[in-house]
């Protein structure tokens, strides 16, 4: 028995990455995993992976998944991707909103196209999709929405500053992404549908985050694999409604709590640390 036996599960951002572990682990959960993303196939992006990549390895593995090509900016195109849920497998018990969009710029050079785009993926999205699948797990009484955040989402405080800030338009959308949670998570908790957020503990060296971030090389003992974000994403999805409905936390942190691993490491492991959605005084 899987943890999600026929549980229907939207994974966005599932074309390679955390999104692609996600997809993954779910589905060898006993899950029917909807894989969304822009890529539908291998060479459709500068960068390896694609959705029938995802679907094919988890098919071969003996899951069920399907993928749904999806630009998430576009409210057309969440209805049509719910929609597209619906008819393959049911109404949808399961949204992990991971697609995300990240441009290291600073502010004062920042181009408002990009403000713009980076706000309708990141914020708008996740926001239309949570909309669309909210009747089906409230007309149920069960379901489960999980956000994916960033560590971003903290402010670095007051001056003065060592070093210069960054991450400043990636971090408010983030820091805006878990208040909603929260906010969600207190409407719905009354209907038994549960919504949590979660960043990473340490640096997740995905071939999207290298690339966005322009790095070459990470030292290993500052990061964290996509597997390990899965998991996290795992556990508030399983977990009982009342002990993690409107969670703001971290990878490591919470799975080091329900004792699911052991050897948590990094600074988002620390229960004194805030949620990565309220910046420090």
């Amino acid at each position: 028995m899987g943890k999600l036996d026929g549980k229907v599960v939207i994974v966005t951002g599932a074309s390679r990455g955390i999104g692609e572990s996600i997809a993954k682990m779910f589905a060898a959960e006993g899950g029917k995993i909807v894989c969304a993303a822009r890529t539908l196939r291998e060479g459709d992006h500068q960068l390896a992976g694609s959705l029938e990549t995802t679907v094919a390895a988890i098919r071969d593995a003996g899951g069920e998944a399907t993928a749904v090509a999806s630009n998430i900016s576009e409210p057309e195109q969440c209805e049509a991707l719910v929609e597209a849920a619906r008819q393959a497998y049911g109404p949808v018990d399961i949204l992990v909103n991971n697609a995300a969009l990240l441009y290291a710029v600073a502010t004062k050079d920042y181009p408002l196209n990009r403000w713009m785009r980076t706000w309708a993926v990141n914020v708008h999205g996740p926001f239309t999709l949570s909309q669309l699948v909210l009747n089906d797990m409230i007309e149920r009484g069960s379901g489960r929405i999980v956000n994916i955040s960033s560590g971003a989402a903290t402010g670095p405080g007051r001056g003065p500053y060592e070093s210069p800030g960054g991450s400043s338009v990636y971090g408010t959308q983030k820091a805006a992404l878990e208040r909603l949670t929260q906010g969600l998570a207190a409407e719905v908790y009354q209907y038994g549908v549960g919504v949590s957020a979660f960043s990473p503990s340490q640096f997740v060296p995905t071939v999207g985050s290298m690339f966005a971030q322009g790095r070459t090389s990470v030292d290993p003992n500052t990061t964290e694999s996509p597997e390990t974000m899965a998991m996290a994403a795992l556990l508030l999805s399983t977990e009982p409604l009342e002990k993690v409905a409107g969670r703001v936390t971290y990878s490591q942190q919470i799975l080091n709590e329900f004792g699911w691993i052991t050897d948590a490491r990094g600074t988002g492991v620390d229960p004194e640390r805030m949620g990565s959605g309220f910046s420090r005084i």
